[in-house]
Order: structure tokens, then C-alpha cells, then sequence
């Protein structure tokens, strides 16, 4: 600042000043038009950015802040109170980033993405439109889990079905069984199981769709196996999703964390049915 005349100087300083009582005063637009003031009239002087950025930083203008801190340290590389800036609003901005990524994954669900393989093998064994009927009945029924535990951080154990429109009764026979005590004991999973394979017949059912929550399940504890059944998706929580068919048996776990104080739901993780089942085979192999 030598190279200014007096008055200059003490213009600088003045508008400077002033922001940072405005600043204070949490006017910020008024400090903000101090602060541009003072750079434009010093530009090579670190603190007029550094008092911008802390202004704009106020604002919640994190990105422009970021920008701003980052001019000042090229003028004064050797300030840690500017590098100190730079650094917490960097990770500010990878928070905010990361944030807006786990909303974008929360509200815009779409499971088929993950079983385009499937889609075709469904195509091959069944002929006509009930390999895409089967296939968009576990999509949905993936996708109504996965929203509700992203909106109450939990899923109920139920068993949906893929009634026939022709030949179920729909009066007697609902699309959702409730199976919440399934898991509780070697006798409730047998007497549960033995249920739901007479239901899936006397329904006439094409297919059905197990959800359940690995936390409620006592009985069988699928991921407490050795050698062949030894679990490999860690102690994540989550849920399961099982797929029966006359022609088709798939599991999956899907796991769920809790990411910038909101629950997620992971990719699902396709599980050696044969190891892991959750249920046996509800429908007679054809």
C-alpha cells in the first residue's frame, strides 16, 4: 500500500474498517458493497479478500467464499488465518456436496437399474408378458422398502404377492401377508413357512416377495454361518429381499447406513440363495 497516496490509504482502511462493522452489525449487504469497494481499490491487498470472504461466508455463500479466501492466500500464502478458511470451507463444500448426493439418493429411487440381468433371465423362462409382470412386481415391491426405510428408517416383514387376476379370490385372498413373528423361533419360521406355501397355492400366486429386516430376525440368522454360509457383507443393518418363482429363487440384502443425519439405503448385494435363504422355496419347481 506505499505506493497510495495518504488519502487513498485511508480510504482503504476506512471502507475496510466499516465492512467489518457491518459485518458485525449482520448487515451484510452493506458490508459486502465495503468490502468490493476495498478491493477495487487495493486489489493486491489480502485482507480486503480475506474480510469478503469471511462477509460472504456469512451469507451462506460457501462457494464464493471458498473463492474468495482462495485469491487472498495466493496474495499471502504464509497466513494460517486464511488457510484455515480455505481448508474448513473445502470440507464445508464437500459436506454440502455429499449432503445434496444422499437427498438425491433418497428421493430418487430406482431399484431396476440394478437387475437388468434378471429382467432378461425372466424373459427367457416365461413366455409372453409375465417375465416383465414378475419383474415390475419386484421392482415395486423394492422400491416401496427402500422408500419407507429412507422415510422411518425402517421396513415391516411382509410377504407380497403376484396374484392372478383370473383366477385369485381376491375377496379371501390379500396381495400382503404380515410376517412379523416369522422370525422369532425355529417354530414360528416352520408353522409361518408352512402358511405361506399353502397360501401361495391356494391363491394361485405367480410369484411372491419376502421383505424383512435382518434386526427382527432371531431365527435364522442367516449371517452367522461358516465356510459356504459365511456372511461377507459385513455388520451393516438392512434388509432382505427374497424373489420366489416356480422357475427362479434370487435373495438379495440391501444395506442401509445413516449418512448426514439421514438413512440410506446401499446397493443391493445379491446373497448365494442356497446359503442365505431367509425362507425355504414357497412354490413346487417346475
Amino acid at each position: 500500500m506505499t505506493s497510495f497516496c495518504w488519502t487513498q490509504s485511508w480510504c482503504v482502511n476506512l471502507k475496510h474498517n466499516r465492512a467489518a462493522a457491518f459485518l458485525h452489525l449482520v448487515k451484510l449487504n452493506k458490508a459486502l458493497a465495503d468490502a468490493d469497494t476495498t478491493i477495487a481499490l487495493d486489489p493486491n491487498w489480502e485482507k480486503g479478500y480475506f474480510r469478503k470472504g469471511c462477509i460472504l461466508e456469512a451469507m451462506e455463500r460457501y462457494d464464493d467464499a471458498l473463492a474468495t479466501f482462495e485469491t487472498a492466500l495466493k496474495y499471502n500464502p504464509q497466513s494460517s488465518e486464511v488457510t484455515k478458511k480455505v481448508k474448513r470451507l473445502s470440507q464445508l463444500a464437500k459436506d454440502k456436496k455429499r449432503a445434496q448426493e444422499v437427498e438425491n439418493l433418497r428421493s430418487n429411487v430406482d431399484m431396476s437399474k440394478y437387475l437388468e440381468s434378471l429382467k432378461s433371465e425372466l424373459s427367457e423362462k416365461y413366455e409372453g408378458e409375465k417375465g416383465r409382470e414378475i419383474f415390475s412386481f419386484l421392482v415395486e415391491t423394492m422400491e416401496t422398502a427402500v422408500r419407507s426405510w429412507h422415510q422411518t428408517s425402517k421396513v415391516d416383514a411382509r410377504v407380497y404377492f403376484f396374484l392372478d387376476k383370473e383366477r385369485t379370490e381376491t375377496e379371501k385372498y390379500a396381495p400382503v401377508v404380515n410376517i412379523d413373528k416369522a422370525f422369532e423361533s425355529p417354530h414360528t419360521h416352520s408353522s409361518c413357512f408352512s402358511f405361506l406355501r399353502q397360501y401361495a397355492e391356494d391363491s394361485f400366486s405367480k410369484a411372491a416377495c419376502l421383505v424383512a429386516p435382518k434386526s427382527i430376525i432371531s431365527y435364522p440368522q442367516v449371517w452367522k454361518g461358516q465356510g459356504i454360509r459365511k456372511w461377507r457383507h459385513g455388520q451393516n443393518d438392512g434388509f432382505f429381499v427374497q424373489l420366489e418363482s416356480p422357475v427362479l429363487r434370487i435373495l438379495w440384502f440391501i444395506p442401509t447406513s445413516n449418512e448426514k443425519g439421514q438413512a440410506l439405503c446401499r446397493d443391493p448385494e445379491v446373497l448365494d440363495i442356497t446359503a442365505h435363504e431367509v425362507l425355504p422355496r414357497l412354490f413346487k419347481q417346475t
